[in-house]
């Protein structure tokens, strides 16, 4: 009875590491186009969920994104995404599906997993949670509420020290980032013009 839970526990990483490997094989992106998108102003708010057609996302999102927030695709691990994001400072990042709101460089976290790390969502009402088994197993799947776009999974109890101890392991490639300094000067910007 007690080697059955290891060799369970074996299996489950041994078909997580074959699940991503083929999912970035799937993929067959240019490292060009697998980055975070920066933006000088913070997007619309969505008031309302946002629907749409295939074909209208698409249209919309890069094959990269459409992989990953429309397929539940997922990222290369440690690719030049994980790199930008270390780089990046203060700043909120906002969904590349619909512009909502998501995250903020407050919850941001090295986990040194090789993806963007959050300790909790900036604005909880725009995310969702889903139980996935694409790997044999129940994980926690992070969706945006919004658009219903897919953006990775959520841990807990990994032992990080962080006030959660949670870690969202989000694709970075789905996300969009305003940097903080940006943002300031366009309220500055706003103020002056009132």
């Amino acid at each position: 009875m007690k080697t059955i839970f290891p060799l369970t526990l074996a299996f489950a990483l041994i078909a997580a590491v074959a699940w991503i490997q083929a999912d970035d094989e799937k993929s067959g992106t240019d490292e060009k186009e697998t980055i975070i998108k920066v933006m000088k102003e913070a997007p619309k708010q969505p008031k309302e969920p946002v629907e749409r057609t295939e074909e209208e996302w698409k249209k919309i999102l890069t094959p990269e994104q459409y992989r990953i927030l429309r397929e539940e695709g997922t990222e290369r691990a440690n690719g030049k995404v994980y790199d930008e994001f270390k780089k990046q400072g203060a700043g909120t990042y906002y969904c590349a599906g619909c512009d909502a709101e998501l995250f903020t460089s407050d919850e941001k976290f090295d986990s040194r997993c090789g993806w963007p790390s959050f300790y909790d969502p900036a604005k909880a009402k725009n995310v969702k949670y889903k139980t996935d088994f694409h790997l044999g197993y129940a994980r926690t799947e992070v969706r945006c509420k919004i658009c219903d776009g897919h953006l990775g999974h959520v841990f807990e109890g990994e032992g990080f020290d962080t006030p959660t101890d949670k870690r969202y392991c989000i694709n970075g490639t789905v996300l969009k980032f305003v940097p903080a300094a940006e943002k300031a000067k366009k309220d500055e910007e706003k103020k002056k013009a009132e």
